[in-house]
């Protein structure tokens, strides 16, 4: 299939006002650190601190409360459950309203909603509907912001793989600190404060994405409906074939490797070694992740993707740890060096996508990507438990190895994928 990354022809007729550059920065601007990037890094780690925080207040809260464990398992479902389901409206919405509309719009949603639940937690929970419908609020309203998270990166930063590092770096330390700032003040005070911390998060992160000031973007033509914008999106992702490829290849990956990892490894390390040695292979893992995004501040390869799947090989090391039967600590070794290649993959792909595709529709093959990839997983988490109980924990990982081989091996010898080439930062 042609590549057509360049030869296409956008479908826009009017512009939308403070939401897209016109044109390259200005001379002399800082490659990442311009005033722009400061203000959207502040919004984007406000936000990943209160997302990060919220799975575990809830879960903890409700435990804490007297519910059981299936409270907190639906109480998740209806969390996750909306982001999955209308991830690809999100992108259709923000390509029609403007990203920086919508994710304005999502953080004050989700600031309204924290409150709702602070006010819910520290006066008790009546009736647990009233929960699960303001955690499908805070679903929906992750769904709106993340098609334009991803696109508002290459309006704010000349550098756009080093600005994706750094988001990375910060994306990483949320997700070790978020939980555990959770974690503590649930444990010494009550979940009902965790929101209110939350609630002034996202009242940061609105604030400095409405102190962006970005250029013009096209709007999709005037009196389209949302079925043909999201049709004209799927076409623009369907003609890129190293961006449908690697979204192919990864959904497999997602359903037999990555997906069941997480809850098997458990199953093995915790009886094994205790719950304070799994949650210090995660912290490992996550201080692999700063060091990846530390790396791709650095080395900028002519071919990302290559470059990214031959850093996906480092992926196998901690299952292969586990069928083995390495010590904790050469587990926490092998954890740091697949957080560096996972995230090293990471940043090469959002920069890739960010850089090939047009800014008019971004928003919409970035939904449908985030679908494709990030909406599978959960079915290789749900095939976890029946797998390992039908085969045994070590079957399921060793399945989990080879699929990881296949998948860095499958990304380089498809040529779309293994030749795309790096776009230049802007001058």
């Amino acid at each position: 299939m042609k590549d057509r990354s360049a030869d296409h022809t956008p479908a826009v007729t009017a512009p939308h006002d403070q939401d897209r550059a016109a044109g390259p920065p200005p001379a002399g601007e800082p490659a990442i650190w311009s005033r722009n990037f400061q203000y959207y890094f502040t919004a984007r780690s406000a936000g990943l601190l209160g997302w990060a925080m919220l799975p575990v207040a809830v879960s903890a809260g409700l435990l804490s409360s007297g519910y059981g464990l299936s409270t907190a398992g639906y109480s998740m479902a209806f969390l996750v459950g909306p982001f999955a389901g209308l991830v690809l409206f999100g992108g259709v919405l923000a390509d029609r309203f403007t990203a920086r509309r919508m994710m304005i719009a999502s953080d004050l949603a989700n600031l309204t909603t924290h409150v709702l639940l602070a006010f819910l937690f520290l006066h008790g929970i009546d009736h647990l509907w009233h929960l699960y419908g303001l955690l499908m609020v805070a679903g929906t309203a992750n769904a709106m912001f993340q098609p334009g998270a991803s696109s508002t990166v290459p309006l704010v930063a000349r550098d756009v793989q080093g600005a994706n590092g750094v988001l990375r770096i910060s994306e990483a330390l949320t997700a070790l600190g978020g939980p555990a700032l959770a974690g503590v003040l649930v444990g010494t005070a009550a979940t009902g404060w965790v929101m209110v911390i939350s609630a002034v998060a996202y009242g940061t992160s609105a604030g400095c994405l409405f102190a962006l000031r970005l250029g013009v973007v096209p709007a999709p033509p005037a009196g389209e409906s949302l079925w043909r914008n999201l049709v004209a999106g799927w076409y623009e992702f369907r003609s890129r074939s190293w961006l449908w490829g690697v979204i192919v290849i990864w959904m497999f990956f997602a359903v037999l490797s990555w997906g069941p990892q997480l809850s098997v490894a458990a199953g093995v390390i915790v009886p094994a070694h205790g719950a304070t040695a799994f949650g210090l292979l995660n912290c490992a893992f996550g201080a692999g992740t700063v060091a990846g995004g530390v790396l791709a501040l650095r080395y900028k390869p002519v071919r990302p993707l290559a470059a990214g799947a031959v850093a996906m090989l480092t992926y196998p090391l901690y299952p292969l740890g586990i069928v083995l039967g390495w010590p904790v600590w050469l587990l926490a070794v092998a954890q740091v060096v697949v957080g560096i290649g996972i995230t090293f993959w990471g940043v090469m792909w959002a920069t890739s996508v960010q850089t090939q595709v047009p800014g008019e529709v971004l928003n919409r093959v970035h939904a449908y990507e985030v679908a494709g990839s990030v909406g599978m997983f959960p079915v290789g988490s749900a095939l976890a438990g029946p797998a390992a109980g039908a085969f045994g924990t070590d079957r399921v990982l060793q399945v989990g190895i080879v699929v990881a081989l296949l998948t860095a091996a499958a990304l380089l010898l498809t040529r779309p994928i293994r030749t795309l080439a790096r776009v230049p930062d802007r001058a």
